[in-house]
């Protein structure tokens, strides 16, 4: 027989626990206690706000609980008092019955109000924290959305502040609610006889030893059930972002194994998490059982004895079985409390991510006044998105109001880090980007983004009317200058003619229209905004020759009278600009106008002959 053969994944596996201990965040026994406190003590800072309605919970709770704790009080009356004494009066008997139903009533209203006391202002809670936890993603640089997936993030916004929701309107109701019957049931225990009330509480120690042993390991499994989820959902997303490309390169089927892998994965690690549930609250259930039997032995006996009534008896076993009750239930929140502890501590961090481009904002009133012509000036400037790899080498340039730039070289060699650094999606190491000026780094970021329009190779359309896109759903600008901008890049023909005009509905990323439509409308956005920097990023690599044509008149007109710099591979679109940068390996190597340029028979000559088709004389351009 042949020897058996090695799991075939079995590497994979061990890979794939090291990432869930890199993606993972530390458990409570190694993570920094000063850290996990800030974050608690970050996210109580929003129920702040709600003291007065978690009174009003408090209130009711204890009228709700009190109410269906003095039940079997009142049988234990009935029984002992009235059917066992022999009595024979209905009177007292039904007015205990009128009572049992009054306290029913009672804890039905009050304990209706609590729960809807705390859901709102649980839901209140996580409005507000997903409200903030949005601004503050938006005010991260790109420098952070480089290196975090999108799917992850939506897994912070919806699944873990849903979770902090869960905290409030599941865990903290139960534990006080849960923990105080658990008070009021020992004291009633007490009052009804010390003897079995004692021999109960020698449970208790083995509860909080059950407890103790799962702990850890229930939150480890939580963690790896949650960052599998995580990762395949950034995986789902990314997909199907990309889901042309993958039916353009036949790619469905790997894309299927890895989903397969990565769902299977996750599968795992939750039957793993349920298994650890079903066997914790399990426990305790067996252990409810036994204990009820026990006090119901030691009950009978003592009842036999005539030591004790038969209605304490009955009452004690109706509170023993209320008593593990509350236990169980809050066992059962004790998932949703790690649950809450690692989404606190994910949304924590997040919130903690501080942006690599701090709001310096010195610019005093007369400097920021001084800023409108549009002068630009790179200053020395070293820049590598790796500071040990530079992309931009000792780039110095000016450029002068109203001048149109345009920026040409092969890929790599630093054209849009050029224009990112004046946008200030990222900072300068070394040297200054100012305009007219003053640095950008001195310029609120808002007043900045005003200042520098930018027009992208592929313009982001949002799901909303064409209306809202071309003013981007700021109310302030009116409808007829938005109708005045898309007339003026010459949008407005082609708008008209769809069903809803200007309200036709857009899908994500503006699917239904054409790229020369899309780009159209991304120039009208300028005109609306009027920046004195327009920023042009191969703006029309992606359009077919007419529609070129269009787009490049739309084009002079919004750059007229604007500083304007175009990054081209296509030098037809730039060969009439005031002045051509050619970039080399992170440096300007040539400068100069199209006929200048070629009458040096350099760099952007041989640029030149290359996109002409024409056979090159001398050496090709290097990338």
């Amino acid at each position: 027989m042949a020897d058996k053969a090695p799991e075939p994944d079995a590497e994979e596996r061990r890979q794939e626990r090291r990432q869930d201990r890199q993606d993972s965040p530390p458990a409570s026994g190694s993570a920094p206690d000063g850290a996990e406190r800030t974050a608690w003590r970050g996210l109580l800072s929003y129920a702040k706000p709600y003291r007065k309605t978690f009174a009003g919970v408090v209130a009711c709770t204890v009228i709700a609980i009190s109410a269906d704790l003095l039940q079997p009080f009142l049988v234990k009356i009935a029984i002992d008092d009235h059917l066992m004494g022999g009595s024979g009066e209905l009177g007292p008997v039904l007015l205990l019955a009128g009572l049992y139903l009054a306290l029913s009533l009672l804890a039905l209203a009050f304990s209706y109000w609590q729960s809807l006391l705390v859901q709102r202002a649980g839901q209140g809670i996580v409005s507000k924290l997903r409200k903030d936890l949005f601004r503050h993603l938006s005010r991260l640089s790109p420098s952070f959305y480089d290196r975090m997936s999108s799917g992850s993030l939506v897994t912070h916004m919806s699944g873990d502040t849903e979770t902090v929701s869960q905290f409030f309107t599941q865990v903290c109701l139960s534990l006080f609610r849960d923990g105080l019957t658990l008070v009021f049931i020992l004291f009633l225990m007490f009052q009804l006889d010390p003897v079995l009330a004692g021999y109960s509480l020698l449970l208790l120690p083995l509860i909080a030893l059950i407890a103790a042993g799962f702990r850890g390991y229930m939150r480890r499994t939580y963690q790896q059930s949650r960052t599998r989820l995580s990762r395949l959902i950034a995986f789902t997303a990314e997909n199907l972002s990309g889901m042309n490309l993958v039916q353009a390169f036949r790619q469905e089927r790997e894309q299927q194994r890895q989903f397969e892998e990565r769902n299977g994965s996750y599968y795992e690690a939750n039957l793993r998490e349920i298994r650890t549930n079903v066997l914790f609250n399990r426990s305790f259930d067996l252990l409810g059982n036994l204990s009820v039997a026990f006090v119901t032995w030691l009950g009978g006996r003592a009842v036999y004895g005539e030591g004790l009534e038969f209605g304490v008896l009955y009452a004690f076993i109706t509170y023993i079985r209320q008593f593990f009750q509350p236990i169980n239930s809050i066992t059962q929140q004790w998932n949703t409390l790690q649950a809450a502890s690692v989404s606190m501590d994910r949304i924590w961090k997040l919130f903690q991510t501080r942006s690599a481009l701090p709001e310096d904002a010195s610019a005093d009133a007369a400097e920021l006044e001084r800023i409108g012509p549009g002068a630009v000036r790179f200053q020395d400037v070293e820049f590598g998105y790796d500071p040990q790899q530079p992309v931009l080498r000792g780039v110095s340039l000016d450029v002068a109001p109203g001048e149109t730039i345009g920026i040409v070289g092969t890929t790599g060699a630093g054209k849009s880090s050029l224009i990112s650094l004046l946008c200030r999606f990222y900072d300068v190491q070394r040297g200054s980007v100012s305009i007219d000026g003053v640095d950008v780094r001195h310029i609120p970021l808002a007043r900045l983004q005003r200042i520098v329009g930018l027009v992208q190779q592929e313009p982001y359309l949002f799901s909303g009317s064409i209306l809202d896109n071309v003013r981007l759903f700021d109310p302030s600008i009116s409808e007829e200058e938005a109708r005045e901008a898309c007339r003026f890049v010459g949008a407005d023909r082609l708008i008209r003619r769809l069903p809803d005009g200007y309200g036709t509905m857009l899908s994500e990323k503006g699917s239904g229209l054409s790229a020369g439509e899309r780009q159209l409308i991304s120039f009208a956005r300028i005109v609306v905004f009027r920046p004195s920097i327009l920023i042009l990023d191969e703006a029309t690599a992606n359009l077919d020759s007419s529609t070129e044509q269009m787009v490049q008149r739309a084009l002079a007109a919004v750059s007229a009278g604007r500083t304007t710099l175009v990054i081209a591979h296509r030098l037809s679109t730039i060969m009439n600009a005031d002045r051509i940068l050619v970039m080399r390996s992170g440096s300007i190597v040539e400068s100069g106008s199209h006929g200048e340029l070629l009458g040096k028979g350099g760099y952007y000559a041989r640029l030149y002959r290359h996109s002409q088709g024409q056979p090159d004389s001398g050496r090709q351009p290097a990338g």
